[in-house]
């Protein structure tokens, strides 16, 4: 399968190429670029928010990159069921947007975290994760200040009872540690999807972690997955 993959590019964004370079040329896809103040998706299939900076996260992060004009058109793409991935500020921007619950506050030592981390799958029921298998665990690595997820504890169980939490920070071996939580987040979120299970939003980056010379490839499942769900 073939699948048109748009990703967004804001002023200030610094993973766009890698997630164009992860579908285009590791999975052979189609991939092209939607500036922040495009009006159209163009007919893609996929659309990408990426990891970076948006606006230099001025105000709060994604808060303003809500507002470009190419989010209205992923609002709409999103609620008539398209596939949507936001990736570390993405996740951001599709929290500010109201297309996934929660927030993304600073991490819970005020640093900014960059390291490799480990992720357990939580549920294959989506098209983002249909080809991993439950308990799965992948290394991909992560990049952030504001990565720290909380919800209230309404929203919190509706993400358990509707199955959408997608990855959880874990060890090595799959547990679900304190010390394998790199920023607090609650429960130890690192991915949600929507009601639809159309949009999904996580802080680490798969489309850094999708071939071997990065350190790891097992982040291209996610992405793989996307794809395959296109079929």
């Amino acid at each position: 399968m073939t699948g048109r993959v748009g990703v967004v590019v804001f002023p200030g964004s610094n993973c766009d190429r890698d997630a164009y370079n992860a579908f285009g040329t590791v999975l052979n896809q189609k991939v092209k670029f939607l500036w922040h103040k495009d009006t159209s998706l163009d007919g893609v299939d996929v659309v990408v928010l990426p990891g970076g900076f948006s606006y230099g996260d001025y105000l709060r992060s994604g808060a303003i990159a809500r507002f470009s004009p190419i989010m209205s058109e992923v609002v709409k793409f999103a609620r008539d069921g398209g596939l949507v991935l936001g990736i570390c500020n993405g996740f951001q921007v599709l929290v500010e947007a109201g297309l996934l619950p929660g927030a993304l506050l600073r991490n819970a030592n005020l640093k900014f975290v960059c390291k490799q981390v480990y992720l357990r799958t939580e549920t294959t029921a989506t098209p983002f994760s249909s080809g991993l298998s439950i308990g799965q665990v992948l290394k991909v690595p992560i990049a952030h200040g504001d990565g720290n997820y909380y919800a209230d504890e309404a929203t919190l169980k509706s993400l358990q009872d509707n199955d959408q939490i997608v990855f959880r920070y874990s060890t090595a071996n799959g547990e679900i540690t304190a010390e394998s939580n790199p920023n607090g987040s609650i429960l130890n979120i690192a991915g949600i999807v929507n009601k639809n299970r159309n949009v999904l939003g996580m802080m680490p980056h798969p489309e850094r972690a999708s071939e071997q010379i990065l350190g790891s490839a097992a982040g291209v499942m996610v992405l793989k997955s996307v794809i395959e769900s296109l079929n």
